[in-house]
């Protein structure tokens, strides 16, 4: 009877003894474990959005943490208009920007809602390379390291992260890329995400100087998101046991974008479209030169009028290229040759076509013409040499989008034109002192 009351407490006993080492070598495993084991890194790459500072796309860094629960979304594209002297930051090239971390879900939600491309890819990594990459962004979001001076084409949120890829991998990454050419030219990249919008891919395209006409390198492209995706998928590396990886262990497409213009496969010669518009330009002045005559009131202020509009829009690009170039860090506006034939000089033609459509007095009408007619001149040549410097080493600007738009109706509005040359003789008779000094040559 003793003894049978005493048996449940040996099963108990040799039940405790038998389970002992099963959780001591469950512990000794957990003990062996890193913190990287339990993080899960995904880069998420997304299309264009309806602004313009989202046409080129996003890219962001997720880290997912098992023991936590947590999806953290770590964002270097951050910035805020309500900055202080945001605006006149941004003018200068001096814009800051900061990196961020948030919840991952609130991040994804948000750019499916707005209609943006989200494409997921896990990466490949050691639990060392994991640990040390969270460790790095995460110092990165703290304040005193957070903010940094943003660059369009060499610090951005793509080369952020493509240099956090190339940390992950040792060096390889960059090795790999740096030193293979470019499909494109950085102008050719941007323009394969303007082309649907016409003023401002011939703007953006005015603006540029040369410096972004050069050959660049695989590594220099990865400024644009979707080159990063494009470049991780296939690519392998060896970890640091010496063991072959593939970077990218799964893709996952999240979302597709419905009805946004694609980003072109490769960039369209534009300056077709810009000719069109030039010629078209100038068959409207040709048709006012040909009013003129037959009705000379309503010719001559569609005449000046024209031309006054003309000078508005060509001036304030000018204007804009202008201090772009002289007095901000924009480098990418530098050594641009457009201000040969476009700058603020065109404002001219803002009051001298006010005085060709309403100035009463011939005299001083004929003048403001005869002036306004040696501004489009400037401009004609000015463009045409624009053209002829590309002649001489150097001087490589692809340009030609703004030489087909303004110089087909600068043409028509020169001197260079047969009308040009009635308009002078015209013109002579009407000025002693111009009569007299052609008498003396």
């Amino acid at each position: 009877m003793n003894g049978f009351g005493k048996s449940p407490c040996v099963l108990a006993v040799l039940m405790v003894l038998l389970l002992v080492p099963v959780f001591s070598l469950s512990a000794q495993s957990e003990a062996g474990r890193s913190r990287g084991d339990y993080l899960t890194l995904k880069i998420a790459v997304m299309g264009p959005g309806d602004e313009l500072y989202f046409w080129w796309g996003h890219i962001a860094l997720i880290v997912e943490d098992a023991v936590s629960g947590q999806s953290r979304f770590y964002d270097y594209g951050l910035f805020s208009f309500k900055n202080v002297r945001f605006f006149v930051n941004f003018a200068m090239g001096r814009l800051l920007y900061s990196c961020g971390v948030s919840p991952t879900e609130v991040n994804i939600n948000n750019y499916i809602r707005t209609n943006r491309d989200v494409t997921i890819y896990t990466l490949n990594l050691p639990a060392g390379k994991k640990e040390a990459i969270w460790s790095f962004v995460e110092q990165n979001v703290l304040p005193e390291n957070r903010d940094y001076y943003y660059h369009h084409f060499r610090d951005n949120c793509a080369t952020r992260i493509r240099d956090i890829i190339d940390l992950a991998t040792n060096g390889q990454f960059k090795e790999r890329f740096a030193p293979a050419p470019g499909r494109f030219t950085l102008r050719q990249h941007v323009r394969r995400h303007t082309w649907f919008s016409p003023f401002f891919d011939w703007f953006l395209n005015f603006l540029m100087g040369q410096g972004i006409d050069t050959p660049i390198t695989e590594w220099e492209e990865m400024f644009l998101p979707a080159e990063i995706g494009n470049r991780i998928q296939n690519f392998r590396y060896t970890d640091p046991l010496g063991k072959e990886r593939t970077l990218v262990s799964s893709t996952e497409i999240l979302y597709r974008a419905v009805n946004r213009p694609a980003v072109l496969d490769k960039p369209r010669r534009q300056w077709i479209r810009e000719l069109f518009l030039g010629l078209f330009i100038a068959g409207v002045l040709v048709f006012f030169f040909w009013l003129r005559k037959t009705k000379p009131k309503i010719g001559r202020v569609l005449l000046g009028l024209s031309q006054s509009f003309l000078g508005l829009f060509f001036g304030i690009a000018g204007v804009i290229l202008f201090f772009m170039t002289f007095f901000t860090n924009h480098d990418y506006t530098y050594h641009n040759s457009n201000f040969l034939y476009i700058n603020p000089l065109i404002l001219a033609a803002i009051p001298l076509g006010i005085k060709v459509a309403w100035e009463k007095d011939q005299k001083k009408r004929l003048f403001s013409e005869w002036i306004l007619r040696g501004l489009w001149t400037y401009v004609v040549l000015g463009g045409i040499l624009s053209m002829v410097i590309k002649l001489f080493p150097g001087f490589y600007q692809q340009n030609q989008v703004t030489q087909a738009l303004v110089l087909p109706f600068a043409l028509v509005l020169s001197f260079i034109p047969p009308g040009g040359k009635m308009f002078l003789k015209g013109l002579v008779p009407k000025f002693g002192w111009f009569r007299k000094k052609a008498g003396t040559r």
